[in-house]
């Protein structure tokens, strides 16, 4: 039976309100409210007293009790001390009341009004010390005073009873508070939970993130930090409770100084990037700051919540970038746009601007040659020594392959006199790769006189090193206005041999032939075939002005592809009446590597053609300029069937070592050596000199260039087998030749049958 009850209680006690809950700023404020309001009580009682003559010692006796409740409510230390003076000076003043009232029933209200009030402190000791102190007034004091207590007849009498009445009154009262108090301390706890709860996992979201981010005051203190932002400031985990802004271990690079001023006077989120320096070791960082400001209802800065992200990496990356945009990836020189950005930049001052535009010599030597490599590291060694050559403040750039341009302000003479420092530093060989190798550039010099964007001045100096090139290298040339003539007619050959390639090929690009004549017989033995175009309008031009543009552009290649194609074909079309035909190989097709396995391809394809019918003339210039091993890939051809003829020979300076190093089969004897044999000893003797070595070494001759009868007999009588010329034909259209294959055999001097 104990036990039942004893759980019975226990189970009570659970569910009544535990009380003492509240914080010590709440319960302050509550206490002070309730202290207020019983003085107020004292005021408005002593007040009524005063209306009340007859009441004067019930009022005085119910100040002088009331008054000391107020002074250790406000004086008193604890909570529970002051707060239950309160409440025996709420009992106090009630019953002071009632007794002012002569025990009127209303007058006991107030007793109800002061237990809710009292019910503001949510703890027991007042709240129960209120119950008993009402229950002992009404008790003790309707035994000594009744008629001060009660108002009827049946109270006075009986007066415990109804003092026990008015205490039951009293505590329903009470419990209704109690009620309304339990249920707010669970509804409190459940709040709490769930606020515990969203702390924990705003902490664990704040805490464990791996972006660093803190919590500063608005005079900078730092409220809270999280484990990446001390790891990242290399801060211990523990810091000092007056670690502020002003602590952290960085330093702002630039002049704006500190971010923390902006970010506390903004009302408003805001982002931010500075470069700090670290204060331990002086390394450079870029930081990403965003700042969140939370303010209270009245307005007021709490705090301000701060993320950082080290956007260094990022910065660097884009800094290489720009560099990369700017630089050049190989010679670390300007590149062609922020050259352009900044030659406009400079045309746009009042200081005249000349440009220097350099090409080196012969670079497509050194890349098939010696590979890219080695061109690479050609080209960083001619930019080492053209930044030590340049003025300082003028711009350098590399516009891509070989091709260099710089742009200085000064006099107009400025250009030209960098230009020839610029020739004159090349005078010694470049150190690549620990071996010395000589470079030369050509060079072209234009001023800003005229140009309007920066892309006329940059042509015009272009022109004038083309000009430099064409003179053959290695020398300067200032640009002037007649050599835009020379650009434009180079354009315009460029464009209509890029037609022409674009068209039906034997019409644009037609072959036409001139006869190669027996001495012995005069007989036709062979032809040349040499290339023509035909424009649009029906004109036929000579090589004379679409050869260069090919060469330049490397449009040679396409071009004599097609030659040897077309003249293949004639030659089998006339098997019957021609011997072979020979066809010119430039510098440039005979450095591809493509070129032999092409001209196997055209061979295989037609397989009863007999290849020895086939001649390729090969020029000394392109021996001498030629990147490939010339003997082995001429070998290569000869292995195909196919012969060789040494062109122009007797132009060069090295003419007989190469005679002697080629596998040639036939030497063709250039004009020069031709016109005026007739009356020329010296020229006799050296063609005699030619021919009997050719013979020796088992080649044939053909003297090219024969115009005069003179020089026909001349050369007739010297022995030598075979000649070319104007003397007997100009070069024909193919339906021309191909009648003077059928209609002469034997050909006598053109003038006779044309």
């Amino acid at each position: 039976m104990n036990g039942t009850v004893g759980t019975w209680l226990m189970r009570l006690r659970d569910r009544l309100p535990s009380g003492g809950g509240l914080r010590d700023e709440d319960w302050a404020t509550r206490h002070r409210l309730l202290t207020v309001l019983l003085g107020v009580v004292v005021l408005v009682v002593t007040v009524f007293g005063a209306l009340r003559p007859d009441q004067g010692a019930t009022l005085l006796w119910t100040d002088l009790l009331v008054l000391p409740c107020v002074v250790a409510g406000t004086l008193l230390r604890g909570r529970r001390l002051r707060s239950v003076a309160v409440a025996i000076g709420f009992t106090v003043a009630c019953a002071g009341f009632v007794s002012l009232s002569n025990g009127l029933t209303e007058a006991h209200f107030s007793f109800f009004v002061a237990v809710a009030a009292l019910a503001l402190y949510r703890d027991w000791a007042p709240f129960g010390a209120f119950l008993v102190a009402t229950t002992l007034h009404h008790g003790l004091f309707g035994v000594i005073t009744g008629t001060h207590t009660y108002d009827h007849h049946s109270a006075q009498a009986h007066p415990l009873l109804w003092a026990g009445l008015h205490g039951f009154a009293v505590l329903l009262a009470a419990g209704f508070q109690v009620v309304q108090w339990g249920l707010t301390e669970a509804e409190e706890r459940r709040a709490a939970d769930n606020l515990e709860e969203s702390q924990a996992q705003l902490s664990v979201a704040f805490d464990e993130t791996p972006v660093p981010m803190a919590m500063f005051a608005p005079d900078g203190l730092v409220l809270r930090t999280n484990a990446a932002y001390r790891h990242w400031l290399r801060l211990p985990d523990e810091l000092p409770a007056d670690f502020s802004v002003r602590d952290v271990p960085l330093v702002a690079v630039a002049e704006e100084g500190s971010a923390f001023p902006r970010m506390s006077a903004s009302p408003h989120p805001l982002t931010l990037t500075r470069q700090y320096r670290r204060t331990d070791d002086g390394e450079l960082i870029w930081v990403e700051l965003h700042s969140t400001p939370l303010y209270d209802k009245q307005g007021t800065l709490r705090f301000i919540f701060v993320h950082c992200l080290d956007v260094t990496s990022v910065r660097n990356h884009e800094e290489e970038l720009r560099r990369q945009v700017r630089h050049d990836s190989l010679t670390g020189l300007l590149s062609r746009k922020a050259f352009e950005n900044d030659l406009a930049v400079l045309l746009a001052g009042r200081n005249p601007v000349s440009v220097i535009y350099m090409d080196v010599d012969r670079f497509k030597s050194v890349n098939d040659g010696s590979g890219h490599a080695a061109g690479d590291d050609v080209l960083r060694a001619l930019s080492a020594r053209l930044s030590r050559v340049v003025p300082p403040g003028a711009l350098l750039a590399r516009l891509g392959g070989d091709e260099f341009v710089v742009a200085v302000t000064g006099p107009p003479g400025t250009g030209l006199r960098v230009g020839q420092e610029i020739l004159a530093s090349l005078g010694e060989p470049l150190d690549v790769a620990g071996n010395p190798l000589p470079i030369s550039v050509s060079v072209g010099v234009a001023s800003d006189h005229g140009a309007e964007h920066s892309d006329d001045v940059v042509l015009a100096a272009d022109t004038a090193m083309y000009a430099a090139k064409r003179a053959g290298g290695n020398r300067l040339e200032v640009f002037a206005e007649d050599m835009r003539v020379s650009v434009h007619e180079r354009l315009a050959a460029e464009a209509r041999l890029r037609q022409a390639l674009a068209g039906h090929l034997p019409w644009t690009l037609p072959l036409w032939f001139q006869p190669v004549v027996s001495t012995i017989t005069g007989q036709i033995v062979g032809a040349e075939a040499l290339c023509r175009m035909r424009t649009p309008d029906g004109r036929i031009l000579s090589p004379f002005h679409f050869i260069g543009a090919a060469e330049e552009t490397g449009m040679i290649v396409p071009l004599g592809e097609h030659v040897l194609r077309s003249a293949i074909e004639h030659l089998i079309y006339w098997s019957g009446h021609l011997g072979y035909v020979s066809v010119n190989v430039s510098p440039r097709q005979l450095a591809e590597p493509d070129f032999v396995p092409m001209l196997a391809d055209l061979l295989a394809a037609h397989p009863g053609l007999d290849p020895s019918r086939l001649v390729l003339e090969i020029t000394e210039t392109a021996l001498l300029s030629s990147t490939v091993d010339v003997s082995e890939r001429l070998a290569t051809i000869k292995r195909l069937g196919v012969r060789i003829a040494l062109d122009d020979f007797g132009t060069g300076y090295s003419s007989l070592t190469w005679l002697k190093s080629v596998p040639a089969d036939i030497v063709k004897l250039d004009r020069s050596f031709v016109a005026g044999l007739a009356e020329d000893q010296r020229k006799s003797s050296i063609i005699q000199a030619v021919l009997w070595l050719a013979q020796s070494l088992g080649m044939s001759t053909i003297a090219e260039g024969v115009e005069e009868m003179a020089d026909w007999e001349a050369l007739k009588a010297a022995g030598c087998p075979a000649v070319q010329g104007y003397f007997f034909s100009e070069p024909r259209a193919p339906e021309e030749f191909q009648q003077m294959l059928i209609n002469r055999k034997c050909v006598t001097p053109m003038a006779q049958f044309t």
